[in-house]
């Protein structure tokens, strides 16, 4: 599988790390490290010296109960950042992490190449003819209601066949606006469960079904760091044994804070699989 990022050809055979740089105040782990252009700088150059391919941007955080930030906020974070990084990192492939197409248009006009949407479509359907005018790879990730109630809808009749029926629509949509570089996170900790996370895990394989890319977020989550009674902080090891995990299983882009162990995560994955 390849994906076109501003007509660089990304071949997904070997799996690929995004870094994830959170400008917002709030994040779950990384949240008010990134205030300043020259620590934004340095951690994404760290990002690329370790391996990673795509490096993805958040304004706007969407850890459970995060509260509302608006349009314009997001804007203001996130525009002078994608500027800064493409005059800095000339090559740099950059994921915006946005559900929102005015927040797309505007960084896809400045020369980002992905958009990464935590609703696929569903808070802001205008974001499908956005990410077509622009040609850009679309990231759909599965969730229910929004961040600030998603863990108060957790209930499932069955979660991978729900999953699996979710992304089925919304890729038919995104097909009737001429979108076809998509690719599939699961939504490890968003509308799920500790348990349901771990279910999800286990069955991750069956999303190869959609014959699109899988993209997993597992990094330091809670459902690393509750279930071993720690904080996101040492969450580290247990975010390395589920990239192992998620890798054999058919996960080929990790996105990730710490790049350099997802990099020899996927060097020793792919040396077993030789």
């Amino acid at each position: 599988m390849t994906l076109n990022c501003n007509g660089k050809l990304i071949d997904l055979k070997v799996p690929k790390v995004m870094g994830i740089l959170n400008i917002t105040p709030d994040s779950f782990y990384d949240g008010g490290k990134f205030k300043e252009e020259a620590a934004v700088l340095k951690q994404v150059d760290k990002m690329l010296n370790e391996g990673a391919t795509f490096v993805d941007v958040g304004a706007y955080s969407s850890r459970p109960g995060a509260d509302f930030v608006s349009e314009a906020i997001e804007l203001r974070r996130i525009l002078p950042i994608v500027k800064l990084l493409l005059a800095e990192f000339p090559n740099i492939i950059l994921s915006i992490d946005t559900f929102r197409s005015g927040v797309a248009h505007a960084c896809l006009s400045e020369g980002a190449a992905i958009i990464n949407d935590i609703s696929a479509g569903i808070q802001d359907e205008k974001i499908f003819a956005v990410v077509s005018e622009h040609q850009a790879p679309l990231v759909m990730m599965h969730m229910r209601g929004t961040p600030k109630n998603m863990q108060q809808q957790t209930q499932y009749d069955n979660l991978s066949v729900a999953i699996l029926k979710y992304f089925s629509e919304r890729i038919a949509i995104a097909r009737t606006y001429g979108i076809y570089d998509l690719i599939i996170d699961p939504g490890f900790g968003f509308a799920k469960t500790l348990e349901q996370n771990y279910e999800l895990l286990s069955q991750l394989d069956l999303f190869k079904n959609l014959r699109h890319p899988i993209l997993v977020g597992l990094s330091r989550k809670s459902m690393i760091y509750r279930l071993l009674d720690t904080d996101a902080e040492n969450a580290l090891n247990g975010t390395t044994a589920l990239h192992s995990i998620a890798l054999s299983k058919g996960a080929q882009i990790l996105r990730a804070h710490d790049v350099k162990e997802a990099m020899e995560c996927i060097r020793l994955v792919q040396q077993l699989n030789r």
